[in-house]
């Protein structure tokens, strides 16, 4: 086993090729701006397509700069189990459903 052993270099963290004679895909600065100030810059290739938000690290989106700004979404509201249950039942209904539950639940109690 030892002798199968690499040594002298650190695994994973460095490469024995090197950068001579390569050349870099050409790059352009996507630039965005956050709502509670943060200015965020990242490298992207000419052929990638940037997005138009991008998460700050305060958890806010940030908006790219100088780019036609999304529409913004209608916010649906989150369905509780509460809404879900006046779905299929109305507010009688389920008056007249707890009394006969606590009727049930009364009668174990007493017996």
């Amino acid at each position: 086993m030892a002798d199968r052993a690499l040594r002298g270099m650190r695994l994973g963290t460095q490469s024995k090729e090197s950068a001579v004679g390569m050349e870099l895909a050409e790059r352009r600065e996507a630039v965005y701006d956050c709502p509670n100030g943060h200015v965020l810059a990242f490298p992207f290739a000419i052929e990638a397509d940037v997005p138009l938000s991008w998460e700050c690290h305060c958890g806010a989106a940030a908006l790219l700069r100088d780019a036609i700004q999304p529409e913004a979404r209608e916010e649906r509201h989150q369905r509780t189990h509460w809404d879900m249950l006046l779905e299929r039942r109305s507010i009688a209904e389920l008056e007249d459903l707890l009394q006969e539950r606590l009727g049930v639940l009364r009668a174990s109690r007493g017996a």
